[in-house]
């Protein structure tokens, strides 16, 4: 099976599975959106809705943000990791886009990403999702998943990211990649996975995958637990 026939089968899959792909972070627009985003590095999108909706009441646009000191956006979000980092980020950010875009937020990808704290994925993901633009963010589930089918080399998320796009037609883009990191958190963890009993991987994944992967856990599971 070629990597062409065995992604229109997983596409197959993942639509039956997942015809519908709301955003997993809470956001308002694309501002709100760019910062939800921006926070969940490092950290699950869970709490990044926990702590959001308090710092959107208080600051829903970039004049509004900008009005806060660092302290107190760091204040808003200090159960996030990097908290202090990302809240200058977001109050740098806030400012650069009304000194440069009139308080709003570019739709290109290249101009998101000059955005203070805004690397490649966030940018596809503010693109794909508040604008419509073709983008394919890879995150670790994505870039895990498409080693273990063999959509990818798994050499880096630059590559993944290449690889993807070459078997997926651009018009699934936006919403497949949200369909992966679905099938990823409920079907495909990246430890204990049996990957015999999966929908994917007990066809997609070669059977020396499955070896190494059966490998790994067991030494993982021979590793003393360290005591708290």
């Amino acid at each position: 099976m070629t990597r062409q026939e065995k992604a229109s089968k997983i596409l197959e899959i993942l639509e039956d599975l997942y015809p519908e792909t709301p955003v997993p972070l809470d956001h308002r627009d694309p501002y709100t959106l760019v910062l939800a985003v921006l926070l969940s590095a490092q950290t699950t999108d869970k709490k990044v809705n926990e702590v959001t909706p308090a710092l959107f009441d208080r600051a829903p646009t970039p004049s509004e943000m900008v009005k806060l000191s660092v302290e107190e956006i760091k204040h808003y979000i200090r159960q996030i990791g990097l908290s202090g980092s990302k809240a200058k980020n977001i109050h740098r950010l806030s400012e650069m886009l009304l000194e440069e875009y009139d308080g709003k937020v570019p739709e290109s990808i290249e101009e998101l990403e000059r955005l203070p704290g805004v690397g490649h994925k966030t940018a596809s993901v503010v693109a794909a999702q508040a604008f419509g633009i073709p983008a394919f963010p890879v995150d670790t589930h994505i870039h895990r998943l498409a080693y273990r089918w063999r959509l990818s080399n798994g050499k880096n998320v630059v590559q993944t990211e290449a690889d993807l796009k070459k078997v997926f037609p651009v018009e699934t883009w936006n919403k497949v990649h949200l369909q992966i990191i679905f099938f990823g958190r409920e079907y495909c963890p990246a430890l204990y996975h049996d990957l015999s009993t999966c929908p994917i991987c007990s066809w997609a994944a070669p059977r020396a995958q499955w070896k190494a992967e059966q490998k790994r856990n067991q030494e993982i599971k021979k590793r003393p637990s360290k005591k708290a």
